[in-house]
């Protein structure tokens, strides 16, 4: 039983190391990657340091990587989060939008806040949670564009 546990212990070891040679590319197209958003939207100085700390490193192409993003598996991980994040919004596509999918990913921020659906539970324990006092600052702004945008008060770029 012993000489199973150790040839188990032995091939865990092996695969962590060898999955150090696997690693994703890196998300960072640089800060400038968001400034349309930023520009169209209009979010507080406030809020863009909320959106920064907690929304853009899985819904934008600028990533601030912790330390252990250089380990794997949780390298392979981090990477799947951002990669199913950017799939449902991206900021830094936000040119790209139109007019209605825009005033419907802003609804649909308000709506996975207001469930307490975003960030993930899984960002949250690695990150800290977002404060009610910065739930309630994001949710104020997006009900704010939200009307904006069905309103038509926000031109096309």
């Amino acid at each position: 039983m012993k000489k199973v546990v150790k040839i188990l212990a032995i091939v865990a070891v092996a695969i962590l190391i060898g999955l150090q040679f696997f690693r994703p590319e890196k998300n960072n197209e640089g800060y400038e990657s968001v400034a349309a958003f930023e520009a169209e939207t209009k979010p507080s100085a406030k809020l863009v340091q909320v959106l920064k700390d907690n929304c853009y490193d899985c819904h934008s192409n600028e990533t601030d990587y912790p330390w252990y993003a250089q380990v794997a598996p949780l390298s392979l991980w981090l990477d799947e989060h951002i990669q199913h994040g950017k799939s449902h919004f991206n900021v830094s596509e936000w040119n790209s939008y139109s007019l209605k999918k825009k005033a419907h990913k802003i609804e649909e921020v308000i709506e996975m806040v207001e469930k307490d659906e975003m960030p993930l539970p899984s960002y949250e324990i690695m990150h800290g949670d977002l404060s009610s006092k910065d739930k309630q600052l994001l949710l104020t702004w997006a009900n704010m564009v939200s009307l904006k945008y069905n309103q038509g008060q926000i031109p096309a770029q």
